[in-house]
Formats: C-alpha cells, sequence, structure tokens
C-alpha cells in the first residue's frame, strides 16, 4: 500500500492576546506608536531616504521595551510565545537561549506594501499586530523551495494550503505572528482606509 511521508515542514506560530488586559495594552501600544512616529526625526528621515512607505523605528530606535514600559509588558509577553515555538521546533538550544534583540514599530499607510525580505542574523522573527483595519494586507509567506521548482505546472487554485506556494496570514489586533527567519514573506497592498500598525521583532540565539 502507498504512502506519502510529509517532510521539512514550514511551521507558522500563531497566538491571539485577547481580555481586558491586552485590550488596554493594545490601546497604550497604538497611542505609544503613533506618538513614537510623529517625534522621531531620524526614523522619518531615514524612511524618506529609503523610499520605506509610511514610518518604521528599525533604523532609529533600538531600546522602545526601555523606553515606553508598555514596550517591556509586550516584551514579557513575546518571549513566552518564543519559548513555545521553540519547543514545537525542537531546537537544541544547549542551554543558551533565544532573546529577542531588535524590536521595532511598523506604520503602513493606505497604499503602502513592504516587499519581499527574510531577516538575516536571526532565528526566529515575528509581529505583534497592533491595529487592523478592514481591508488591510495579510502576511503572505512565500514557500522556501520556490526558487527550485522549475518546470513544476502551477497549483490547482483550490489546492490544500500546505500545497501552495504562498500563503497568507490574516491577523487581528492582538494577534501573534511567529516564524524562522529564513522565511521570506512580504506585506502586500494595504487596500485599508486607514494605517495598519504593528510591531516586529527578531530572536538572536544568545
Amino acid at each position: 500500500m502507498p504512502s506519502i511521508d510529509t517532510l521539512f515542514v514550514t511551521k507558522v506560530y500563531r497566538a491571539e492576546l485577547t481580555g481586558a488586559k491586552a485590550e488596554r495594552r493594545n490601546a497604550e501600544l497604538e497611542a505609544a506608536c503613533l506618538s513614537i512616529a510623529e517625534d522621531d526625526e531620524a526614523g522619518q528621515r531615514w524612511c524618506a531616504k529609503n523610499g520605506y512607505p509610511g514610518y518604521t523605528s528599525y533604523a532609529s530606535l533600538n531600546d522602545l521595551p526601555w523606553r515606553v514600559p508598555v514596550f517591556g509588558d509586550l516584551l514579557k509577553e513575546i518571549d513566552k510565545h518564543v519559548a513555545a515555538f521553540a519547543k514545537e521546533l525542537e531546537y537544541d538550544l544547549q542551554g543558551r537561549k533565544l532573546v529577542v534583540d531588535s524590536l521595532w514599530i511598523n506604520i503602513l499607510p493606505p497604499g503602502g506594501i513592504h516587499t519581499s525580505h527574510i531577516h538575516p542574523h536571526s532565528v526566529i522573527s515575528g509581529t505583534y499586530y497592533v491595529t487592523i483595519p478592514e481591508g488591510a494586507s495579510a502576511l503572505k509567506l512565500e514557500d522556501p523551495r520556490l526558487g527550485f521548482m522549475m518546470a513544476a505546472p502551477p497549483r490547482k487554485p483550490k489546492a490544500k494550503q500546505e500545497n501552495r506556494q504562498f500563503a497568507y496570514m490574516k491577523p487581528a489586533p492582538g494577534t501573534v505572528l511567529l516564524w524562522e527567519s529564513w522565511l521570506r514573506h512580504e506585506v502586500p497592498l494595504n487596500e485599508a482606509d486607514s494605517e495598519r500598525i504593528s510591531i516586529s521583532f527578531n530572536c538572536a540565539w544568545q
């Protein structure tokens, strides 16, 4: 009798931070992100110079969890989920830890995109979603084997998600998504009428 094994699985971790405490934290994060974006002149200059739509603190601020307490509170939540994902991936950390070593704000305006990319020098990357208006972009993930498929025929329109060449993860306010940092991903066109706000981060093996 033939059998099929599923090998070399690409895993994406998802959690929803809900409840009254999470909603209060999310409202505080939204206000903090907007306030920081308005005041961060270095970040604004970097975005303008590099053609980045909207705002990111990626190149200007590296101490948000220490600068603003609500980011430190979020970091504690993220650490729990990173540990759970590492356990699921069966990493042998050899007495060391996965540590969030960078965390930054993203504010994507209507019509903005974030083109396909990976996160070098990291083990696990992820995003916490603060504000996701109706019509806001999902996260688009690319099959890491795509460049090797050469003469493969296209997949059927209703193919199972695990057989598709691209997957879309639609978040909500309070969603945490984690993936291994080599996984190529992008944020397609923001078709919402307002800004999409998220907080991204990288984890290093230390």
